[in-house]
C-alpha cells in the first residue's frame, strides 16, 4: 500500500472498475425494492458550476446510501439541450446551435464522469435528438386531435427588427435586448396545453407528495383558486356603437367580493378590450394611450410595481344591483386574457384600487363597516381595516344588504345577481393555459401541417418525427425555419394539396417535463415508454434540483404526467414522491465600478486581501495591479459576477472526493454553502489523515486480522469505541436517509475517528475493533467519498471479489450499546468542575452523591451547603452554592 494518499491515481483506477463492473447500470428486477433517483438535468452551457457539483453530490449519496441498502438504484442523466441560450450563444460565435451544443455535451460528460457519479450513462438521453423528441410530437398530435391542444391568438412582445417574439425579460426599457428596436405587442397563432382544465387536480395532488411545504405553497399560489361571482354591468344601448353584437350588451367582470359592489365607482378594461377599442376610434389621445398600454410589459412583477396608468372612455356602464352609472375607464394594469379583461374599481376595500381612485380623483365609498373602527374614512392613507372579511362585519350603504356580514352578503348578493340574471357564482384560478411556440429555431418542430382545404392537420405517425435541421447557423433575424422551403414546404396528408408545415417550435419546458418516464426505456424505438418499465419504477422516489424550478418546472412535469397516465402511457399521477431542494453555492465578489456606473466584476481567484485578526477582509487589491478594487459582498456564484469556482481546478488540485467531502460537509444541504478555499483545504486534510490511518493499521498487518465480531467482552476505553461506533452507525444512517442531512453525518464520522484515535488498541480485541471500526467508517463515508473508501477497502480485503460497492450498509449492533457506565458532567454553579462514572441505572440520589464527592465539587463548593443540584440523567449534575 502506498504510504501517500494520491487522488489522481485512485480516482481513475476506481472509475474505470465501476465502468467494467456496470456498477449503475440496472434493469427492473422484481427480487429487490427499487429506488429511483434523480437529479435535475443540466443544460449543457459548457462547464459544470458548483451548483451542478453539489446537486448531483447529494443525489449520488442518496442513490449509493440506497444501493448498499439493498436496492435497486436508477440513477440516470441526461442533457436538457435544446434553448435559447444555445441559439444565442451560436448567433454570437457564428456557429450552428447543434455544434455548440453537442461540444458542450461532451466537455460536461467529461466532468460528471470525472467527479464519480454513479450514473446509468447507457441511458444518457439530450432532449434535441429526434429519437427523443419524436416521442413527444407523437403525444402532441394525438391531444391536438382531442382538443387538448389548441391554437388560438396570443399577445407576445414582437421584435420588429429581429422578426421574433422576446420573453418579457428580453425586453429593456420598451426595446429588444438585441436589435434595440422598440417593442412591439402582436396577437400571433400559437398553440395552448389546456392545463386550466387540470387545474383542481393539480391543486389537490398537492396534499399527498413529500415535498417543502414552501414549493407546495408556491405552487398553490401559482394555481391560484378562488372562489368568486361573475359579474355583467349593462351597457345602456347609447354606448354600444362600434362594439359587435356580442360584446354589445354588457362588460363582464370577475370578482372575489361581490360583498363590495355598492361600493363600486368604475369599471377599467384592458386596453386590447373591445369596448376600448370601439371608444377610441375617433379618440386620438385614448389611441395613444392604448398604444403605450400595448407596449408595456405583461409580466406580472412589472405589473405589481408599475406606476398605475388610465384613461376614461367617455362611456359608462350601470351597476347591476344599486342602478349607478359608472365611468369605463382603460387601464395599463388590466391584462387581457386574464378573466374577462375587466375588473370593476372599488377604492374603499381594495389598496391597488384605492391609490387608482385618489389619483384620478374618483369618489370613495365605504361599504363596509367593522366594529370599533374609526368613524370617518381617512383618504390620506389606505386603512387597512377596510378589507377585513371577518365575522366582526357589516355591510353599509348597500341597500336591502344594510347589516349583513361579508359571508352572508357574498350569498345572498349572489342569489341576487343571478335572479335578475346579471351574474352567477364562479371559480376562477390564476393559472392559464400553458402557451407553448416559440419563433425559435433551436428547439422542437411542432408536428402541424397547414392546408388551405383541410386548416390544421397533425403529421401522421408514420411521417415521426418532423426532424430539425441540424447544422443550421441562425443570424438573429428570426426563425430560419421560416426561410427554409425545404423544411416548410410540403403535401397535406389529407388532401395530399400543397401545405405549409408549421416553422414554430415548442417551449422547452416540454421536453423537461417528461424526460423523467424516457429515462426508463431510453432505447425503446416502439414506444415512449416500455409498459414493463414504467410499471416497475413507477414515479421518481427522490427527485433533487433547485428551488428556483418550484413552480413552472415541477408543474408543467405535474401536468404531463397527469396526461401521460390518462393516455394510458404511465401508471402513476405524479411524477415525483419526495422533493429536495438545495441551496445555493454563496462566493464572495469584487468589482470597480467605471463613470458611467457600470461594474466590472473580478474572480475572486484574481483578487489579494488583506484580513483583519478575525479573519474578516479589510482591503482587496486586484492582483494584477496593486490597485483597489470593492468588496461586493457574499452572492450566489454566477458569470455575471463573476465569482464562480472552476470544478475542474478544484479537482485537478485536491481530487473529487474532497470536492464531493467540502460540499456535503459545509452546510446543511437545504441550506446555501459559503465557499471557502480553507474548507477545501480541510476536506482534503480529513482525507490524507483518513489515509494515513488505514495506512498504519495495514502497515501493522492489520489486513490479517479478523474484524470484532463482538463475542468478546470489552472493558474500559474499548468497550467505550465501540458504543461510540455502534452509536455512530445509528445516527449517519438516519442522517442519510430520514433527516437527509450529510454534514451531521460527516460530523458523526470525525467525532468516531478521533476517539479511534486517542483509544490504545495494541491488543488483540483492540486490533480486531480497530479492524471493525475502520471498515465501518469507509462504508458509512462510501456514499459520499466513494473512490478513496473504494481504495481504502480493497487494502483491508485484497482477495478479489470484495469490492466495496458489493457490501451491505452496516447495521448497528444492539448489544454494544446498551451501557453500562456513563460518564456525567459535574458543574458548579453552572461551570464544569469534574466528571464522574457512575452506572447506567443509578438513582437520582447515588447521582447527586457522587458528584458531591468528587473533587471538583469538593474544590469549588468550598464547604458551603448546596442550595440545590440539579441532576441530568445521563448527562450532568449541577450544584448550585
Amino acid at each position: 500500500m502506498q504510504e501517500t494518499y494520491r487522488p489522481d491515481q485512485i480516482e481513475p483506477a476506481a472509475q474505470q472498475n465501476w465502468t467494467a463492473q456496470q456498477l449503475a447500470s440496472v434493469g427492473e428486477d422484481p427480487a429487490k425494492p427499487k429506488f429511483y433517483c434523480l437529479s435535475m438535468f443540466p443544460y449543457p452551457s459548457g462547464k459544470l458550476h458548483m451548483g451542478h457539483v453539489r446537486n448531483y453530490t447529494i443525489g449520488d449519496v442518496r442513490s449509493r446510501f440506497k444501493q448498499l441498502n439493498g436496492f435497486n438504484v436508477l440513477q440516470p442523466i441526461g442533457w436538457d439541450a435544446f434553448g435559447m441560450p444555445a441559439e444565442n450563444a451560436a448567433i454570437d460565435k457564428g456557429v450552428a446551435p447543434s455544434d455548440w451544443t453537442y461540444a458542450n455535451i461532451a466537455d460536461m460528460r467529461s466532468q460528471l464522469k470525472r467527479l464519480g457519479f454513479a450514473f446509468d450513462w447507457q441511458r444518457e438521453i439530450a432532449t434535441c435528438k429526434p429519437e427523443y423528441y419524436r416521442w413527444e410530437q407523437l403525444l402532441f398530435t394525438k391531444l391536438f386531435e382531442k382538443g387538448i391542444i389548441y391554437r388560438k391568438l396570443g399577445l407576445v412582445n414582437w421584435d420588429p427588427v429581429d422578426n421574433t417574439v422576446l420573453a418579457n425579460e428580453q425586453v429593456i426599457d420598451g426595446r429588444g435586448w438585441r436589435s434595440g428596436a422598440l417593442v412591439e405587442k402582436r396577437e400571433i397563432p400559437m398553440y395552448y396545453f389546456r392545463i386550466t382544465d387540470y387545474a383542481e387536480q393539480l391543486l389537490n395532488d398537492l396534499d399527498g407528495l413529500d415535498w417543502p411545504e414552501q414549493v407546495k405553497t408556491m405552487q398553490r399560489n401559482w394555481i391560484g383558486k378562488s372562489v368568486g361571482m361573475q359579474v355583467r354591468f349593462k351597457l345602456p344601448e347609447n354606448q354600444r356603437a362600434g362594439l359587435a353584437a356580442e360584446n354589445a350588451e354588457h362588460i363582464q367582470v370577475y370578482t372575489t367580493r361581490p360583498d363590495t359592489l355598492f361600493g363600486a365607482c368604475a369599471v377599467v378594461v384592458a386596453a386590447e378590450h373591445p369596448l376600448a377599442t370601439a371608444a377610441a376610434e375617433n379618440n386620438p389621445e385614448l389611441q395613444a394611450f392604448i398604444a403605450e398600454c400595448k407596449a408595456g410589459s405583461t409580466a406580472e412583477a412589472d405589473l405589481a410595481t408599475m406606476d398605475k396608468k388610465g384613461m376614461p372612455t367617455g362611456r359608462h356602464v350601470i351597476n347591476p344591483l344599486s342602478g349607478e352609472e359608472l365611468p369605463v375607464w382603460v387601464a395599463n394594469y388590466v391584462i387581457w386574457g386574464y378573466g374577462d379583461g375587466a375588473v370593476m374599481v372599488v377604492p374603499a376595500h381594495d389598496e391597488r384600487d384605492f391609490a387608482f381612485a385618489q389619483k384620478y380623483a374618483l369618489p370613495i365609498k365605504q361599504v363596509i363597516d367593522i366594529q370599533n373602527a374609526p368613524a370617518a374614512y381617512d383618504t390620506a392613507a389606505w386603512q387597512d381595516w377596510y378589507g377585513q372579511k371577518d365575522e366582526h362585519t357589516a355591510l353599509i350603504n348597500s341597500g336591502e344588504f344594510n347589516g349583513l356580514n361579508v359571508a352572508q352578503a357574498f350569498e345572498a348578493i349572489g342569489v341576487k345577481l343571478q335572479s335578475i340574471g346579471m351574474g352567477e357564482p364562479k371559480t376562477q384560478y390564476r393559472l392559464r393555459d400553458w402557451g407553448i411556440s416559440r419563433q425559435r429555431y433551436w428547439g422542437c418542430p411542432i408536428p402541424i401541417i397547414h392546408c388551405e382545404q383541410c386548416g390544421d392537420v397533425p403529421v401522421p405517425a408514420e411521417q415521426l418525427p418532423v426532424v430539425l435541421p441540424e447544422g443550421v447557423v441562425p443570424d438573429g433575424s428570426g426563425s430560419p425555419l421560416a426561410k427554409m422551403p425545404e423544411f416548410y414546404e410540403t403535401t397535406c396528408p389529407h388532401c395530399g394539396g400543397a401545405a405549409k408545415r408549421e416553422t414554430d417550435t415548442m417551449d422547452t419546458f416540454v421536453e423537461s417535463s417528461w424526460y423523467q418516464f424516457r429515462y426508463l426505456s431510453p432505447r425503446d424505438e416502439s414506444t415512449m415508454v416500455a409498459p414493463e418499465a414504467a410499471a416497475y419504477w413507477g414515479q421518481v422516489d427522490q427527485y433533487i434540483g433547485g428551488i428556483e424550478h418550484a413552480i413552472l418546472h415541477l408543474l408543467y412535469a405535474r401536468f404531463f404526467t397527469k396526461l401521460m397516465n390518462d393516455e394510458g402511457i404511465v401508471p402513476v399521477r405524479e411524477p415525483f414522491k419526495q422533493l429536495f431542494t438545495q441551496g445555493m453555492v454563496l462566493q464572495a465578489t469584487y468589482f470597480r465600478e467605471s463613470e458611467d456606473g457600470k461594474k466590472q466584476w473580478f474572480n475572486p481567484a484574481e483578487v489579494d486581501l488583506t484580513l483583519d485578526e478575525k479573519g474578516r477582509p479589510v482591503a482587496a487589491v486586484l492582483a494584477a495591479d496593486g490597485e483597489p478594487v470593492q468588496v461586493g459582498g457574499v452572492q450566489k456564484m454566477s458569470k455575471s459576477k463573476n465569482n464562480g469556482v472552476d470544478p475542474q481546478k478544484i479537482i485537478d488540485q485536491y481530487g473529487a472526493d474532497t470536492a464531493r467531502l467540502f460540499m456535503m460537509f459545509a452546510s446543511p444541504p437545504d441550506q446555501s454553502l459559503e465557499w471557502s478555499d480553507a474548507g477545501v483545504e480541510g476536506a482534503f486534510r480529513f482525507l490524507r489523515r483518513l489515509w494515513r490511518t488505514v495506512y498504519e493499521f495495514v502497515q501493522n498487518g492489520g489486513a490479517d486480522i479478523a474484524k470484532f465480531d463482538g463475542s468478546h467482552t470489552l472493558s474500559g476505553s474499548l468497550k467505550d469505541l465501540r458504543f461510540k461506533l455502534h452509536a455512530t452507525i445509528a445516527k449517519v444512517t438516519d442522517d442519510y436517509d430520514r433527516r437527509q442531512q450529510f454534514n451531521t453525518a460527516i460530523a458523526a464520522v470525525m467525532e468516531l475517528l478521533n476517539q479511534y484515535d486517542k483509544t490504545d488498541t495494541s491488543g488483540e480485541h483492540g486490533q480486531a475493533l480497530a479492524r471493525e471500526v475502520l471498515e465501518n467508517v469507509l462504508l458509512l463515508l462510501a456514499p459520499i467519498t466513494p473512490h478513496i473508501c473504494e481504495a481504502l477497502w480493497t487494502e483491508l480485503h485484497p482477495q478479489p471479489n470484495a469490492a466495496l460497492w458489493q457490501q451491505s450498509w452496516p447495521q448497528p449492533d444492539a448489544a454494544a450499546l446498551v451501557q453500562t457506565e456513563v460518564e456525567m458532567m459535574v458543574q458548579v454553579n453552572g461551570k464544569l468542575r469534574d466528571k464522574i462514572t457512575v452506572a447506567a441505572d443509578a438513582d437520582k440520589d447515588s447521582i447527586q452523591a457522587a458528584a458531591l464527592a468528587s473533587a471538583g465539587a469538593q474544590k469549588f463548593t468550598e464547604g458551603k451547603t448546596p442550595k440545590k443540584v440539579i441532576v441530568v440523567p445521563k448527562r450532568l449534575v449541577n450544584i448550585v452554592v
